[in-house]
């Protein structure tokens, strides 16, 4: 029989060789964006449908919205990226546990890390730079479904709601790991 060497420990070895940890902070704030997005009642109000696109958009704009708050203050330096990172770690393991093959992984999560800055920039338009932000929202939200009637505004409405609730909150709650999001607005 041939004989084996020791097991490796990945998670080991993933400790010894990435970088410097993401914070506890980021990790919460990470998790409050997930469960903002994950809200039936804004799928339902936003008319983003209930697929893996439509949970990825949502995700996608409430870490956006949470970065671009943490990104506006020098206390909180570090959060930023550490929720960056989250999201591409998170996308990562979502589409090996979909069955995505390890070769293709890595395309699909710069795709998609590719689509999170295009989008953040498209509401950052939207929300600084006088762009049309339901605009914005029907592309984004919505992709190749055709939203009714006033959904675009609705979510462009919403978007700011998210931006002005998150704008409010101190930096030391958010340092802390506490984000709210306003709940979805009315149907």
């Amino acid at each position: 029989m041939a004989r084996r060497g020791p097991a490796v420990n990945l998670d080991a070895l993933k400790r010894l060789f990435s970088g410097p940890r993401t914070p506890a902070a980021a990790w919460e704030l990470y998790r409050a964006a997930v469960a903002a997005a994950r809200r039936p009642a804004v799928m339902l109000a936003l008319g983003v449908p209930d697929t893996l696109d439509g949970r990825f958009e949502l995700v996608t704009l409430h870490v956006a919205l949470l970065l671009r708050r943490v990104q506006r203050a020098p206390a909180l330096e570090g959060l930023g990226q550490g929720l960056v990172d989250l999201f591409v770690a998170d996308m990562d393991q979502s589409l090996r546990e979909m069955g995505a093959g390890d070769l293709s992984v890595g395309k699909k999560v710069r795709r998609m890390a590719s689509a999170f800055y295009g989008r953040l920039d498209a509401y950052s338009d939207g929300l600084d730079r006088g762009g049309d932000l339901a605009a914005a929202a029907e592309r984004n939200l919505y992709g190749t479904l055709e939203p009714a009637p006033g959904q675009a505004e609705r979510a462009a409405a919403y978007i700011r709601a998210v931006e002005a609730a998150l704008a409010v909150q101190e930096d030391a709650a958010l340092a802390a790991g506490e984000a709210h999001f306003p709940d979805a607005p009315p149907c």
